[in-house]
């Protein structure tokens, strides 16, 4: 499980890109790099990582459920997923 600071500051940095969106677009389309250059670098898309909701572990990530390789594991042998059954033949 990740420290909480990092998932604290991760939710932080997803308020700010959704703050600065509108305003980022609009200097991108009116390339004015400088201006861009000003505002927070974390208001900037490419520094979000996706990370697990339950453990904060950004490695092993699956998108479509939102959680990692290793807490998947879990739920779907434990039947928590629904769909997802572990597999024998």
């Amino acid at each position: 499980m990740s420290k909480l600071s990092i998932r604290v500051r991760e939710t932080k940095r997803i308020k700010m890109v959704l703050k600065y969106a509108d305003k980022r677009l609009v200097l991108k389309l009116n390339k004015k790099y400088n201006k861009l250059d000003k505002l927070p670098k974390d208001s900037s898309s490419v520094r979000l990582n996706n990370r697990c909701r339950v453990t904060g572990r950004k490695r092993g990530y699956m998108r479509k459920f939102g959680i990692s390789r290793i807490i998947f594991r879990e739920w779907a042998s434990i039947g928590k997923i629904p769909g997802i059954k572990k597999a024998s033949w």
